[in-house]
């Protein structure tokens, strides 16, 4: 067993000294530490601290919003700790703690109320869909090339170079610049056949006769 530490600040220019030193009274005997936003997804030394970690081993962190941007990132996090076999303890929030019976109790009842927020979240998406298609918007995806990007595909496609190498200097796949060149391709049909029934209709003016 063996107790590591995680330290975090959001600029250069804030200290770790506070952090490291009630880590190590802590008995720490590694402290992973970076200087990064928490709004960043990627934390290597969260992911290395992670990582260190072995069965019975326990990560500790200050406060809670050193390691996690939310309860869903925290609950992600505990859950790589937990399939690692070691544990986790914040030591300004005695509640986050799966050393002991009740903090795991605690942390099962958050990630519970995140569980229920997500699926919130859900309904009211799809309410507000169902909300927009029945006032006549169109829901459709955003196209993954801009009209710009469009025209310089086609263009390129039409000088003989390869689909594949089109949609690799995209980053689509080869079916977005099929698709894109078959829209430009296919006639229209309805003007002819509009046309047509026009040419049905015509209403020629009466011929008089000569007497």
């Amino acid at each position: 067993m063996a107790n590591f530490g995680y330290a975090r600040v959001s600029t250069d220019g804030q200290s770790l000294d506070n952090q490291l030193a009630e880590l190590e009274a802590a008995g720490c005997m590694r402290v992973f530490r970076e200087k990064v936003s928490g709004a960043k997804a990627e934390r290597v030394q969260v992911a290395k601290a992670v990582a260190a970690l072995g069965e019975g081993d326990v990560l500790f962190v200050t406060r809670l919003d050193r390691l996690a941007r939310s309860a869903r990132d925290l609950l992600n996090i505990l859950d790589a700790i937990a399939k690692r076999k070691a544990d986790f303890k914040s030591l300004a929030d005695s509640w986050a703690d799966t050393t002991t019976s009740h903090g795991r109790l605690m942390l099962t009842v958050l990630g519970g109320l995140a569980e229920f927020e997500r699926d919130l979240i859900r309904a009211r998406t799809g309410n507000g869909r169902a909300r927009a298609v029945a006032n006549g918007v169109r829901m459709r995806r955003k196209p993954k090339l801009t009209v710009y990007q469009q025209e310089e595909a086609l263009a390129r496609r039409d000088a003989g170079e390869s689909e594949v190498a089109i949609a690799r200097s995209f980053n689509v796949g080869q079916s977005t610049i099929s698709r894109l060149a078959a829209s430009r391709q296919t006639p229209s049909v309805e003007a002819p056949i509009a046309a047509e029934q026009d040419a049905g209709n015509l209403a020629f003016p009466p011929v008089s006769s000569s007497r």
